[in-house]
């Protein structure tokens, strides 16, 4: 499509500009009075909601319940897992007065909730009978980010979190798994993204975790996201605040963790994967706008009434549907709902009624459609389910188009300079490598893939033996 919305900056002039204006234009999010901190708009909030709703039920299907955690952290519990802090520490946002007076302990405001979750299975488990234990919570959380942008990193955002115990490693490794193919799932049938999964090297892991798994997505800038993440804790918290149950052998046991967690960097991920020089283009199973109804001639009374009958039998097929009957021009309008990514856009005026028509543009190619009167619905469900589809498999050929094997430290280098996206590499597994890649590149590791391919035997960055494939990009 033409870009015919001149208060967005075009994407190839300044990609980060573009995300900002979108941000703003699309009615998204406000930028508040305390830096970090932003106003989730109703328009933005409203597709936090849908991707809550459907991963909620996922969740639910899985055995896990929902609840609600504090939302201060004694800064004693909070040093009970010492690599955790120390992760952590640089992050936290700390308070020291109630009122009119000093506390006499430090209250951290949640950074995550791993402790305040332990601290509460030290007192609830007990046996075997307790086990597994399957807890989330939605809630927000605060990391003081010295560098800010809306959705992708906040000094505050919104997110679930999830946290397990069970009784063996295998079943808490199993679940791991599970919750990152839940996000996988949930990125390929409602956010139309298509991640790549894999497992995080020991630099990137999670603070206090043995593993951590990440579902990462690609954006068109050849930059990397990462989406959303799951971790294999072992017993380490456990020990740290002494869970332990009776076994069914009657011996005293130490629960196996999880956690997993995505949050509003998702929204982020939605605009950019995307996105174009009009605004926004949303997969119609996260609009919250999914048909809008433009009527040409709206004086007319013949073409209100259409597309009031139209609008009825929409809504009542359950269909996210909006009849724009504002005094503004159908261009104003075509322009506005263009921006904010409605995936459908019917048109409705006198000489349609007339034929017994209508017109059906689709926002993600600009296709115009004449649809018979009685073909409504079936055409739209028809419609929305193909431009779902497009859209994936646009964004999918994007990504394996920016898949790039390299074999040397200039291919990474060329790799990420002219072409962007994922460099796979060979890695000898060690830390240092992967200092001097950020070092001199300025690009890390996002994972290990499940699907591991090797097609070398040693590292590029080192010369020494490698047996492991790693994805280098540079990332939000």
């Amino acid at each position: 499509m033409e870009n015919k919305n001149e208060s967005i900056t075009r994407q190839e002039d300044d990609f980060a500009q573009w995300y900002t204006d979108v941000c703003k234009k699309a009615e998204l999010m406000d930028y508040s009075s305390t830096k970090g901190f932003i106003i989730y708009r109703p328009y933005g909030y409203a597709m936090w909601e849908l991707i809550q709703k459907d991963l909620d039920a996922r969740f639910k299907e899985l055995g896990v319940q929902n609840v609600y955690m504090p939302l201060v952290i004694p800064e004693s519990l909070l040093q009970k897992e010492k690599d955790h802090i120390e992760g952590f520490a640089p992050e936290c946002l700390v308070a020291t007065q109630g009122g009119k007076n000093q506390l006499e302990e430090k209250l951290i405001i949640r950074p995550t909730s791993e402790t305040v979750f332990c601290d509460h299975f030290a007192k609830i488990i007990s046996s075997y009978r307790d086990l597994p234990l399957q807890y989330n919570q939605w809630c927000s959380v605060v990391r003081w980010e010295k560098t800010t942008r809306p959705f992708l990193r906040g000094s505050e955002f919104l997110w679930q979190e999830g946290h397990t115990m069970y009784e063996t490693e295998d079943e808490a490794r199993n679940d791991a798994i599970t919750m990152l193919n839940t996000y996988d799932d949930c990125g390929r049938d409602l956010l139309a993204i298509p991640f790549v999964k894999g497992k995080k090297t020991d630099k990137e892991k999670f603070a206090g975790a043995e593993e951590t798994y990440s579902i990462e997505a690609l954006m068109p800038d050849g930059k990397g996201l990462q989406s959303g993440t799951t971790h294999y804790f072992g017993t380490g918290f456990a020990k740290a605040f002494n869970i332990q149950y009776l076994g069914k052998d009657n011996k005293i046991h130490t629960p196996h963790e999880t956690s997993w967690g995505v949050s509003t960097r998702l929204l982020g991920a939605i605009i950019m994967v995307h996105g174009d020089d009009n605004g926004l283009v949303l997969p119609p199973n996260v609009a919250p706008i999914q048909v809008v109804i433009i009527p040409i001639q709206q004086k007319k009374e013949e073409v209100m009434n259409k597309a009031n009958e139209y609008y009825q039998t929409l809504k009542k097929a359950g269909i996210r549907v909006k009849l724009d009957d504002s005094n503004n021009t159908p261009g104003w309008k075509y322009s506005e709902w263009e921006m904010k990514g409605v995936p459908l856009r019917l048109e409705v005026g006198p000489r349609d009624i007339q034929n017994g028509v209508f017109v059906l543009a689709k926002r993600n190619t600009g296709e115009k459609i004449i649809v018979k009167d009685d073909e409504l619905l079936s055409k739209i469900d028809e419609l929305l389910k193909t431009i779902h589809t497009e859209m994936y498999n646009k964004a999918k050929q994007y990504l394996d188009h920016h898949m790039t094997r390299v074999n040397s430290l200039e291919q990474l280098q060329d790799a990420l300079d002219n072409k962007g996206g994922y460099a796979e590499m060979m890695w000898c597994g060690n830390e240092e490598c992967e200092n001097k890649i950020k070092q001199l590149y300025q690009a890390t590791s996002r994972c290990m893939p499940f699907n591991q391919k090797p097609f070398g035997d040693t590292c590029p960055c080192c010369g020494k033996k490698a047996d492991k494939v790693v994805l280098f990009a540079r990332a939000y």
